[in-house]
């Protein structure tokens, strides 16, 4: 049975280094832990850290989150449906919002719960994703900061998380001129501008985030050391925090071509012959995960000289070539995860999971 593993102690060096970061520079930041899918075993690795805000996707898991930690901050950080208010109010102390309509929903259960519900507004800054429009941010604003039981405790963007636009110190700078302009014209002053996440750390180390910019949202540097920009580990930070442990089912030579009319595969995928390779043979193995458990192209082999060939739903096919690794079934080969792979993963519950050290 393949096995997903958490290193304890590569996530705790990530997130000192992190946090150094940005204690240095007077930056509040949580944790988005909506990659970890509610997995308690995971989630306590992370509150064990010492983390004081958490923030998640799915209302579910911030309940479980609440239920390990009450004292910990929960952040819902996408605009919310209306079947989930009542929950949303109940286990995330913040949310991120875009829709009045929504929010006045929010102002109405909090007043029921009697609660007072933070609400961080999101600003559309390219990327398409969530975001009210920056020509409609002060009319909008001006609706919501008398609700009851809503505050307003910050305004935020999203970048590269669709189109793939990347933060840059123009945007950042517009973002923050948002804010003085709401602070000025409404006596106000919006605690935080959240304009960091992963992807925007790279800018804090070369000096070009503004000065506003006071709250970042970090999942995948935290888990992955990832820099964005250049796709290199961050110095001083793992890259393996988790580890995919597969058995070998069958490992056999075979040709390294199919023999027979070819068709679409039950993936939608059409191959083509490569004439070079008739006659070649190779040492193929199948592995005992696939598609269901996660996407191939996710998969980092941590043996180099092994490659993935592609996967069906519940197997995955790797070329060995000529073996010299004297692979053989029962062995167990490793992958390193990129975010969205580690994502698949542990949504899976054919993967088990388990916390190790080093």
């Amino acid at each position: 049975m393949a096995v997903l593993r958490l290193y304890r102690d590569k996530l705790k060096q990530n997130y000192n280094h992190i946090n150094q970061v940005f204690q240095d520079e007077g930056i509040d930041w949580g944790v988005v832990t909506k990659l970890l899918c509610g997995n308690e075993l995971f989630l306590k690795e992370v509150l064990d850290l010492g983390v004081v805000e958490v923030h998640d996707s799915r209302v579910s898991n911030l309940k479980t989150i609440k239920e390990m930690a009450p004292d910990v901050q929960t952040v819902y950080i996408k605009p919310a449906p209306k079947k989930s208010i009542s929950d949303i109010i109940q286990y995330a102390d913040v949310s991120f919002q875009t829709e009045l309509d929504i929010i006045r929903l929010l102002s109405e259960e909090a007043v029921r719960q009697r609660k007072l519900h933070k609400i961080i507004i999101m600003i559309e800054m390219g990327d398409l994703r969530e975001g009210v429009m920056g020509d409609e941010l002060l009319n909008f604003y001006e609706k919501v900061f008398e609700l009851p039981g809503i505050s307003v405790i910050g305004l935020g963007a999203n970048f590269n998380c669709l189109y793939g636009v990347m933060p840059t110190q123009d945007k950042l700078i517009q973002l923050c001129l948002y804010k003085q302009i709401i602070d000025a014209k409404f006596n106000k002053n919006i605690p935080w501008i959240s304009g960091g996440t992963s992807v925007t750390i790279p800018l804090l180390f070369h000096h070009e985030l503004p000065k506003g910019v006071n709250h970042f949202r970090i999942g995948e540097a935290l888990f992955f050391g990832l820099n964005l920009f250049t796709g290199e580990t961050f110095e001083g930070m793992h890259d393996d925090v988790f580890e995919l442990e597969t058995e070998i089912i069958e490992l056999t030579e075979k040709p390294m071509l199919p023999n027979g009319m070819l068709a679409e595969n039950p993936s939608g995928h059409s191959f083509e012959i490569d004439e070079s390779l008739y006659g070649k043979k190779s040492h193929r193995a199948i592995l005992d995960v696939g598609l269901l458990d996660i996407n191939p192209k996710f998969l980092l082999p941590k043996d180099e000289s092994l490659s993935v060939v592609g996967a069906s739903s519940d197997m995955l096919v790797v070329e060995l070539g000529e073996n010299k690794q004297h692979c053989k079934v029962g062995d167990v080969l490793k992958f390193n995860l990129r975010y969205m792979g580690a994502l698949s993963v542990m949504n899976s519950k054919y993967i088990v999971k388990e916390v190790v050290s080093f």
